[in-house]
C-alpha cells in the first residue's frame, strides 16, 4: 500500500463520519469526498493509486456503512427501501470484485446512496411529506435515472477518466463563464 492510498484512504474515512451527525449535510460531505479522489490523485505524488476502481469500491464501503448506520434507524419504507438497496449495491460490490468489469457498475448501481440523500433531505426539509407507495414509484424512478447517468458518465463513457485535477477546474470555470 503507497502512502498516497493511506492519505486518501483517511481522507475517505474522516470525510464519511459527518453523517452520523447530520444525515443530509454528512452525505453531501462523504459524497464530495468520495469524488474527490479521483483529483486527488491527480494532485499527489505519494506513490499513486494501485487498482484505483477496486481501491475506490473498498473505500465506498465506509460511507456507505455509516448511511447504513443511519438509514438502520429509519422506520418504515424508508428503511426497508435502503437496506434492500444496500444489499443490491453489495452483491455488485461482491461481482465486482471477482470479476473487475466495469460494467458490472453500471448493472449494480449504488442506487442506495441517492436514496439515503432523498430521504435525508426529505426528512431535513420536508418531515411532514406523506410517502405513498405511488410516491415512492415516482421517487425511485428519478433516483434510479439519475443514478444511471452518474454511472455512465464514470464507468461506461469513463469521461472523468481523462481529467486531471487542474483540467476539471479549468473545465467548471469555463462552464460557469459560459452561463454568467
Amino acid at each position: 500500500m503507497t502512502l498516497e492510498q493511506l492519505v486518501i484512504g483517511l481522507i475517505r474515512v474522516v470525510g464519511s463520519l459527518p453523517v452520523l451527525r447530520w444525515a443530509f449535510a454528512g452525505a453531501l460531505i462523504a459524497i464530495v469526498v468520495d469524488f474527490s479522489d479521483l483529483f486527488l490523485q491527480e494532485a499527489l505524488e505519494l506513490g499513486g493509486l494501485r487498482n484505483y476502481q477496486a481501491f475506490d469500491k473498498w473505500a465506498d464501503l465506509v460511507y456507505m456503512l455509516t448511511f447504513l448506520w443511519v438509514a438502520n434507524k429509519w422506520d418504515g419504507p424508508d428503511r426497508k427501501i435502503a437496506l434492500g438497496l444496500f444489499a443490491f449495491r453489495m452483491i455488485g460490490f461482491t461481482t465486482f470484485e471477482f470479476t473487475q468489469a466495469r460494467p458490472i457498475l453500471l448493472a449494480f448501481p449504488n442506487v442506495f446512496e441517492f436514496w439515503f440523500v432523498f430521504v435525508a433531505i426529505r426528512k431535513h426539509y420536508w418531515p411532514n411529506y406523506e410517502i405513498t407507495r405511488e410516491r415512492i414509484v415516482k421517487w425511485f424512478l428519478v433516483i434510479l435515472v439519475l443514478k444511471l447517468g452518474q454511472e455512465w458518465v464514470l464507468h461506461g463513457g469513463q469521461y472523468l477518466d481523462s481529467f486531471t485535477f487542474f483540467e476539471a477546474l479549468e473545465a467548471i470555470r469555463d462552464l460557469l463563464v459560459f452561463w454568467s
